[in-house]
């Protein structure tokens, strides 16, 4: 695989991103013409042509017609100059209303250029406001115009941060471990790391992004943080065992696993599709070029609006006068006009309907389905209901884990997601172990034979923990992951994440061997020379389920950070139990642990979950010596 750095990485999933109009993790010739004429490049046919061509011939290796983000990557070299690249990059740059920007940090010294857009700083900004209006911790900042660049300076002390994780993805952050009163440059800046390392423990890729870029208010990074956080949240009922009534969108043929298998996008456009159907009206194939006239969301609108006919809820009648507009953004206006009837006027306003912006027009749509799913649950008895596993704690902190490293394409259903096994090649490199790519199968892949491909790669995945890696994979075959075997799979993925762990201690201690006991014995050293009166016999201790080892050990790290008066430290019920894990899981992240485990886990005593917490720990504490 080309060798590019984590911010030229970055940069290029972003460009990737902007021309993958429809999103399906392609890109297509016709998506490459789309791009200039969305940038308004005043180019004749024949030279569009010329350049759309010369790039799909460096970038689509295995002449499918299209280019995938590895494709993508190879031809990285070719952006970085010459004529064809000047042009490719600047229509980039100019689509969705971009603003290119400079700053102080060494990058941008080396004279890197960043990009954000302004209509993504639009919507972001109404968003946020509207969510925090009535927050009393936020007034000093809400509301925030979205006219300025209120938002980079509002980002800077955590506080709007801590906020829209909570409302993402609730009781991530316990609210006692925000700093919120007479702020100083110290408690921004735990404010700052309890954000940033909430973020990864949700699934947020915040690798390349630290305090100091928030606190400068670094418009790039905080938009592109921001816009995680959001969609995080707007996706979390878009999943089938968190919402029965998506069964509706099962097609004829279809098992319950396929309709599992479909990432929030696929299931949105789905969703639309089912309501323009029973409309009869044509489908679409994306949220950019298919929505431009308005006319397909006209038509949903008027479809999901409450009729009167659910209890307590008034209809809503949609006006479709609107429709016999001539003029395109006219035509978006009034259309926008009937959502904000629904509530629905969030993300994107009638110019970014009309150019396409696939970004604002998913949330758009995502958060219109929040809000008027108009799905009902059918009532087939030939469903086998019992089949709709939820995701498991375990489960869920092993794909954050990976989303929080960057792999590509993003984890949404753990097992399906990674029977291919391209993820997990992702994590070896994690941990340094080698891959040869010339030996991976990468997508897409043929109809005939694809499951092949996939298990191949699985098969070699095996082989790179055993000969490689030295896992104990006794048991476990490339067959076991291809199928999504849970308990053999976790065991692999638990494997890496351990690693990935004790890498990190390592290279904090020069390389010096960590295992559990050296783990246990540096935890019950720094307690003991802080004064402390706890300990632990090993990451199984029962005493572990009333997080106070856990709390002693963070103010052993900084002293005086643990308000103990907040806690129950005697005669604890389950509940409070609870209350001191949530706290001491956000004081972790708060001195700069970059923390995985829930709550749960130390109330359990987990202690797979347990020894990543304490090895957080240690690393904070060695940072510190």
């Amino acid at each position: 695989m080309t060798h590019v750095s984590g911010d030229e990485l970055e940069e290029l999933r972003e460009a990737f991103q902007k021309v993958d109009i429809d999103g399906n993790g392609f890109i297509s010739s016709n998506e490459l013409d789309q791009l200039f004429k969305a940038a308004n490049f005043q180019l004749p046919g024949y030279r569009v042509r010329e350049i759309t061509q010369s790039l799909m011939a460096r970038g689509d290796l295995n002449k499918d017609g299209k280019i995938s983000f590895d494709e993508f990557i190879i031809i990285f070299s070719d952006l970085k100059s010459g004529d064809i690249a000047k042009t490719f990059r600047k229509a980039i740059n100019k689509k969705e209303g971009i603003t290119a920007i400079g700053g102080t940090s060494q990058q941008y010294c080396a004279g890197t250029q960043h990009s954000y857009s302004e209509e993504e700083k639009y919507a972001f900004v109404n968003w946020v406001n509207k969510a925090l209006e009535k927050d009393p911790d936020c007034k000093h900042v809400i509301p925030m115009d979205p006219n300025s660049d209120d938002l980079f300076s509002a980002v800077g002390d955590g506080i709007v941060l801590c906020k829209m994780i909570n409302l993402s993805v609730p009781d991530t952050i316990d609210e006692r471990t925000i700093n919120k009163k007479k702020l100083t440059p110290f408690t921004i800046q735990e404010n700052l790391n309890l954000a940033l390392n909430s973020s990864s423990a949700i699934g947020c890729h915040v690798v390349n992004i630290g305090a100091e870029d928030l606190k400068e208010g670094r418009p790039h990074l905080a938009l592109g943080l921001l816009w995680q956080i959001i969609k995080i949240g707007l996706f979390a009922d878009i999943e089938l065992s968190r919402n029965e009534a998506l069964v509706a969108l099962l097609r004829e043929g279809e098992s319950l696993e396929d309709l599992m298998k479909l990432s929030p996008e696929e299931l949105l456009l789905r969703w639309a599709n089912y309501h323009l159907e029973k409309a009869g009206c044509n489908k679409i194939n994306n949220f950019s070029s298919d929505i431009k006239d308005s006319k397909a969301y006209y038509s949903l609108l008027n479809e999901v609006a409450p009729k009167g006919d659910e209890e307590g809820i008034p209809a809503i009648q949609v006006d479709m006068s609107g429709l016999r507009e001539k003029d395109d953004l006219q035509r978006a206006e009034c259309m926008l006009v009937q959502a904000d009837r629904l509530g629905c006027r969030q993300f994107v306003t009638a110019t970014d309907v009309v150019r396409g912006n696939p970004k604002l027009n998913l949330a758009f749509i995502a958060n219109l389905f929040n809000k008027y799913p108009a799905l009902q649950k059918p009532e087939n008895q030939d469903i086998d209901w019992s089949s709709i596993e939820g995701e498991t704690r375990e489960e869920r902190t092993f794909r954050n884990w990976m989303n929080s490293l960057g792999v590509s394409p993003r984890v949404n259903h753990l097992y399906s997601d990674i029977s291919d096994a391209t993820v997990i090649f992702q994590l070896y490199e994690k941990i340094k172990v080698p891959v040869d790519w010339n030996k991976v199968n990468k997508p897409p892949y043929p109809k005939l034979g694809g499951n092949m491909k996939k298990l191949e790669n699985c098969n070699y995945a095996v082989e790179l923990g055993k000969n490689q890696a030295k896992f104990s994979l006794v048991g476990i075959a490339g067959q076991d992951l291809n199928e999504g075997n849970r308990t053999l799979t976790q065991a692999l993925l638990w494997q890496l994440m351990r690693r990935y762990t004790l890498n990190m201690l390592e290279e904090l201690g020069d390389g010096q061997k960590v295992t559990d006991d050296t783990i246990v014995t540096w935890v019950n050293r720094i307690l003991q020379e802080a004064g402390k009166c706890s300990s632990i016999s090993g990451f199984k201790d029962p005493k572990i389920s009333t997080s106070l080892p856990v709390l002693d050990v963070i103010d052993a790290i900084q002293p005086g950070s643990v308000r103990y008066d907040l806690l129950k430290t005697e005669d604890l019920t389950d509940e409070e139990k609870l209350n001191n894990a949530k706290y001491a899981i956000s004081m972790a992240r708060k001195i700069g642990s970059r923390v995985y485990a829930l709550p749960e886990d130390l109330v359990e005593v987990k202690p797979k979950m347990v020894m990543t917490v304490f090895a957080c720990l240690m690393g904070s504490g060695m940072k510190r010596v």
